[in-house]
């Protein structure tokens, strides 16, 4: 089983967060997403929230370049 990631960069913000995260297990990653997305970017932890978030993850480790930001 290989790394899973969430680039922030890819998930539309007004303060334009360029953090990356990543783990070995995608629950693991959807938690600190769910974290992340509520602590930092004021959020509600619902489930609509885990949905975008899990559209969002990808297998392998975060490039250099900023990702397509999602509509």
């Amino acid at each position: 089983m290989g790394r899973k990631f969430v680039d922030c960069r890819a998930f539309p913000s007004q303060m334009n967060c360029s953090i990356a995260i990543s783990a070995d297990s995608e629950g693991e990653l959807l938690e600190a997403a769910v974290q992340h997305a509520v602590a930092v970017h004021g959020h509600q932890d619902t489930p609509e929230l885990r949905q975008q978030l899990k559209g969002i993850i990808k297998d392998g480790m975060p490039s250099e370049e900023a990702p397509s930001r999602a509509a």
